[in-house]
């Protein structure tokens, strides 16, 4: 009995060990930690429509490419990267209605470049891991893909009782060392995880070189990078050649694409190409239908290109000609994608351009138009970024003078939304929200191309 009454105390001790630990894990992680919420609204100077500011705070936050989600699937929370919560890059989530913001990663090797939220539950897949991740004297971590409940989270953090970090969180796959690279999307049946790697190439950062630094969070270097990447493209005094010749050189190297089971981790081979691939995306309405670029940090020979997640079908998309600068794909329905023939350069408008559609099973392709904007010593401005709405009536566009775009599809009209957003610390990036309403940008607008904040411009007018 004496035995017994021991060995109970001894369980109950070591639960009570558990329980301690798990709680002083919880409190020393950021995780689940609430914000106050900044939102407010504002009327554009211009077009009088009302802006909601959702964040606003002195930090700069990002949200995913347009490429990618951005609403949880739920519909009330829009995921973010920032560095506001004094770990590095981390993910948060504001609640559009409410204001609400609340932390959901804090550990320093989690790879902000690869946001892939799912359409039908409430969870985020990302990667963490590498070298230079943040750590002490730069160890390597295992690199790894997560699967974050964020809808457990979210609920957790919003009744103040959020749990350890690890009680969110699942392995989906530890990645073995000849598997590197950070570009990722989650396929439309949401089976399957796309990975973008550099076959033998060591990983220089937790930034994948196949990455753009456009689709990547905004820090003092990457944004040093994308101004610098961004005058050197609008530069007039630069032959068409001599940007052929750099683009070019900047496009070389070896890619790939990786398959992984999200259950099991099982990881296959799709496919590797000997280019620098970039802008890697699934269509969310049609599964195992991957798209992905030839990643030039400008032109290219041939930019769009789509492949099968079972390594067959890899085929340009839209073969372009020469004089056309194509750029910023972005899968916009089941059997389409949208993207820019950019129009900036003098010699660009010798050519029709602006965005357009292609449709994927016949390879028609129909122009939205373009724009005409004076940026001044001869640099003419027009699109530059484009996404189509859920429900296939609209377009939209953001302008290298920072304005954004509303395009009827049917009839062609554009109205113009709002402007005056600086095209820095990086570019506006708009996508639509999922009932197709409202359309979310990030924006330096206040802090003079300083810092980002997230902001939703509604399509009809208020």
């Amino acid at each position: 009995m004496n035995n017994m009454n021991f060995r109970n105390r001894k369980g109950y001790a070591l639960m009570a060990l558990c329980l301690l630990l798990a709680s002083l894990s919880a409190a020393a992680s950021n995780v689940g930690k609430r914000y106050p919420s900044e939102k407010y609204t504002t009327v554009d100077r211009v077009t009088g429509r009302t802006l909601t500011v959702l964040t606003a705070s002195e930090h700069s936050d990002a949200k995913p490419y347009q490429t990618h989600e951005t609403w949880t699937a739920d519909g009330e929370w829009i995921i973010f990267r920032s560095n506001r919560g004094g770990n590095g890059s981390q993910f948060f989530a504001v609640h559009e209605t409410t204001g609400a913001i609340v932390q959901l990663t804090d550990n320093p090797s989690v790879n902000g470049g690869s946001i892939n939220l799912s359409r039908k539950e409430m969870k985020l897949y990302y990667l963490r891991g590498g070298t230079n991740a943040g750590t002490a004297g730069g160890t390597e971590q295992p690199r790894q893909i997560m699967e974050l409940h964020i809808g457990n989270l979210l609920k957790d953090a919003m009744a103040d009782g959020v749990k350890a970090p690890e009680s969110y969180e699942r392995i989906v796959v530890t990645l073995p060392e000849d598997v590197r690279g950070s570009g990722m999307a989650l396929d439309a049946d949401e089976t399957r995880l796309y990975l973008g790697v550099t076959p033998g190439r060591p990983e220089a950062s937790r930034q994948s070189a196949s990455r753009p630094a456009a689709s990547r969070p905004a820090s003092s270097a990457d944004s040093s990078s994308r101004s610098s990447i961004d005058s050197r493209n609008t530069n007039v005094a630069e032959t068409r050649e001599e940007a052929r010749a750099r683009f070019e050189a900047a496009g070389k190297g070896r890619s790939g694409i990786r398959v992984i089971d999200v259950q099991s981790g099982k990881i296959d081979k799709v496919i590797d190409v000997d280019l620098r691939m970039g802008h890697l995306q699934a269509n969310p309405w049609t599964p195992g239908e991957i798209i992905y670029c030839h990643e030039t940090t400008g032109d290219a020979v041939q930019r769009i290109w789509a492949v099968r997640a079972d390594g067959t079908g890899n085929r340009p998309l839209y073969v372009e000609t020469p004089d056309e600068w194509v750029t910023h794909e972005t899968a916009s329905g089941p059997d389409e994608v949208m993207f820019n023939i950019m129009g900036h350069l003098p010699y660009l408008r010798e050519k029709p351009t602006g965005i357009a559609v292609l449709n994927l099973r016949t390879g028609r392709m129909k122009l939205l138009g373009q724009i005409e904007e004076d940026m001044g010593e001869g640099r003419q401005g027009g699109f530059w970024h484009c996404n189509g709405s859920p429900d296939g009536r609209w377009a939209t566009g953001d302008t290298f003078r920072g304005s954004i775009y509303l395009i009827n599809r049917e009839t062609g009209e554009r109205t113009l939304l709002t402007t005056g957003h600086p095209m820095r610390p990086d570019h506006t990036h708009p996508v639509f929200s999922p009932d197709s309403r409202r359309i979310l940008i990030q924006s330096g607008l206040f802090t003079g191309g300083k810092a980002l904040h997230l902001m939703t411009v509604p399509v009809e007018r208020d």
